[in-house]
């Protein structure tokens, strides 16, 4: 595997050219900056295989690494996209609020947020409890929720009977067993998810001109590479290496119109959960790896088409199993495809700083944009 690994290859670089607008014009773009080297990577065909599965970047950053694809968020990228992306300093949080949804899909526990009086009836002060499965709303995957289920691996290698499970007391900050804690999204909330964000509108790109979605985001139904590439192309939009990819694919704009008694309908029970999302194909993946995104998140519970096809293993077993790179869902852009679209700019600043939890699985996003 290491020396296939060591065969890379120079990416591609490019500029994005996008429609300007009238608040644009208020602020200008700043100088031009000469484009740092991007890091050679393999492509997807280049990457070995894993057994049956293809493309596998367990030593693309070393055998212990443990933050896979936010390793291309360099200081370098970083700062680029902080003076290219940021000019007037709009702001929008793609945090669903955490009661959302209500009654969360996949079986996870409901949330439960309390405030209640404390010190007394009549002293003006509150504090809060919430129990909250970390998964139930906007969310990162992390790289300790899912691994290669025939193998019983997570990423880069990790057997999934030497990681902890169950009530974690940490007591002492000197003496964490770092063991126990390996793939954790405490390694994502130290470095942070900051960069280069793209979105792309799948709902505007098929409803601005008085169009309807040729399919429901509350049932199967496959994106293809073909419409996400069409959208980046009417959107003028191109692609560089760390770009963390977000798309709207249409569930939260959904849930906003909808009655309560469907929503509630969401949560399964004897019949399993449809959901709209990225095609499980060999396409998707040379898409997403080869583009070298370093992280991918959408609107929708489940970032690929749910349930799989018959036979087709999920794509989060490559996406986070084999590559590292965060999955983010239930991510609220409503605001941020108006932003968007009101000023034809589908680049911006994207800051997430995960939840500090030593081993944790997955985390609400703490995310937002900073915009022209």
């Amino acid at each position: 595997m290491t020396s296939r690994l060591k065969r890379i290859f120079p990416q591609k670089s490019s500029k994005t050219e996008q429609p300007q607008s009238p608040s644009q014009a208020e602020a200008p773009s700043p100088p031009a900056k000469e484009e740092p080297p991007a890091k050679k990577l393999p492509t997807f065909d280049e990457l070995p295989n894993f057994h049956d599965f293809k493309g596998c970047a367990w030593e693309v950053w070393g055998k212990d690494d443990e933050i896979g694809t936010i390793n291309l968020l360099t200081e370098d990228v970083i700062q680029r996209a902080a003076q290219e992306e940021i000019r007037t300093g709009k702001t929008v949080s793609l945090n669903w609020p955490l009661h959302f949804p209500s009654r969360p899909v996949f079986g996870r526990k409901i949330p439960s947020i309390t405030t209640f009086k404390k010190d007394g009836p009549t002293i003006p002060i509150r504090d809060d409890v919430i129990h909250i499965n970390t998964q139930s709303g906007s969310q990162w995957d992390g790289l300790k929720h899912y691994g290669l289920r025939d193998y019983n691996v997570f990423y880069n290698n990790t057997p999934a009977d030497s990681l902890s499970e169950g009530e974690m007391e940490i007591h002492d900050p000197s003496e964490i067993d770092q063991a126990s804690i390996k793939l954790g999204m405490h390694n994502w909330a130290k470095h942070g998810i900051c960069g280069r964000g793209v979105l792309l509108d799948i709902v505007n790109y098929y409803t601005a001109d008085g169009g309807s979605l040729p399919y429901d985001p509350w049932t199967t139904h496959a994106l293809t590479v073909a419409e996400l590439e069409a959208v980046a192309k009417k959107q003028g939009v191109t692609f560089r290496q760390g770009d963390i990819l977000i798309l709207r694919v249409g569930f939260t704009q959904k849930y906003y119109t909808s009655t309560n008694e469907d929503k509630h309908k969401l949560r399964g029970g004897s019949e399993a959960e449809t959901f709209a999302g990225i095609e499980q194909s060999d396409d998707m993946k040379r898409f997403l790896w080869n583009n070298h995104f370093a992280a991918v998140a959408s609107d929708q519970p489940s970032m690929e088409r749910w349930p799989t096809p018959a036979g087709t293993p999920q794509l989060h077993q490559t996406i986070l199993g084999l590559w590292g790179m965060p999955i983010g869902e239930f991510f609220d852009l409503e605001a941020l495809s108006q932003l968007c679209k009101d000023t034809g700019r589908y680049t911006f600043f994207f800051t997430s700083w995960p939840l500090n939890i030593l081993g944790g699985a997955a985390s609400p996003p703490n995310a937002a944009v900073r915009h022209f």
